[in-house]
């Protein structure tokens, strides 16, 4: 009886591809330690991998998000709270000029001058990315400008930055801003650190007119507009500070949040995509063992084959 040769060969052929097939993905795996490398090698989990990674890179990009808000949250909070101290001893002064000679009040009034200058500075301050933090949006350009006379006393001061503000989004559909504002004279939208009108805080046109009631003496003036427009100027400040800590706090929050799920996402990629090694080694020999007994056998039915035909 003679072997049929018609359709063996195909068989033959197709079943050993399939088992060289099986060995090449094992092998990858085993080496890369990824069930797949390929969208054919698996779609479905292909498809959710993507979708994972996807999810990873926003999360990475939130923590950006986060990082960087805390740092210029940060900045801000130093400077206000240094802020806070000098208006704080532009207050006391104005508070004891009422017993005050002359020659203390010239010393006084050169002193809410170098107040007025640090001011300026604190106002004035940058970020570690070089952004002027109370500037709004216009972060390139110094928000506040000032005109001295011939002694160098500051004489006016004239904002330079806009009333919007930056935000960032630190979550899905969650969008955050961390700065504060120099100014806002236009009666609606984010409160104004050193100007705002709706709560009669105008610091630094404050500090100039102290300045210049104590350089004439003018105690009365001093004791009855300019200190209680300093109030005003230290209960704005005492806002801003207390605003930037709640941000400050609902960042940490965020970034906790954030981390643990960047954590999450990464033990999901690890599922979908890491190889068992020790599955993948052991179906990888069993694979390698049928390949080899099918080639022995193939090789026996072909020559069995060959001899029939023979005979």
């Amino acid at each position: 009886m003679r072997i049929a040769t018609s359709s063996f060969p195909d068989s033959f052929i197709y079943n050993t591809n399939q088992l060289q097939s099986q060995q090449n993905v094992l092998q990858n795996e085993a080496s890369t330690g990824l069930q797949f490398t390929q969208a054919q090698d698996n779609p479905g989990a292909m498809s959710q991998a993507l979708e994972v990674q996807a999810d990873s890179s926003a999360n990475t990009q939130y923590q950006t998000n986060i990082s960087q808000l805390q740092d210029s949250a940060t900045t801000s909070y130093n400077a206000l709270n240094s802020l806070q101290t000098l208006v704080s001893q532009a207050a006391s002064i104005a508070a004891g000029s009422g017993t005050a000679g002359t020659q203390q009040l010239t010393s006084d009034a050169t002193e809410i001058s170098g107040i007025i200058q640090q001011a300026l500075q604190l106002a004035n301050t940058q970020d570690s990315q070089g952004n002027y933090i109370f500037a709004g949006t216009n972060v390139t350009t110094p928000p506040f400008a000032a005109t001295t006379d011939a002694n160098g006393n500051v004489t006016g001061v004239t904002y330079q930055g806009n009333t919007s503000v930056a935000q960032s989004e630190i979550a899905p559909g969650v969008t955050v801003s961390a700065q504060t504002l120099g100014s806002n004279t236009s009666g609606t939208g984010p409160r104004g650190l050193i100007t705002d009108s709706r709560y009669g805080a105008d610091l630094f046109n404050h500090l100039i007119s102290l300045q210049n009631n104590l350089s004439s003496g003018n105690t009365t003036a001093v004791n009855t507009t300019d200190l209680q427009a300093l109030t005003k100027d230290e209960n704005n400040i005492a806002y801003q500070v207390g605003s930037n800590g709640v941000v400050q706090s609902n960042l940490t929050n965020a970034g906790s949040l954030e981390t643990q799920q960047g954590t999450n996402l990464t033990a999901q990629m690890s599922n979908l995509t890491s190889a068992n090694l020790a599955t993948t080694l052991t179906h990888l020999q069993q694979v390698q063992t049928s390949y080899q007994a099918a080639l022995q056998s193939g090789v026996l039915v072909m020559q069995l084959s060959m001899m029939n035909y023979m005979y």
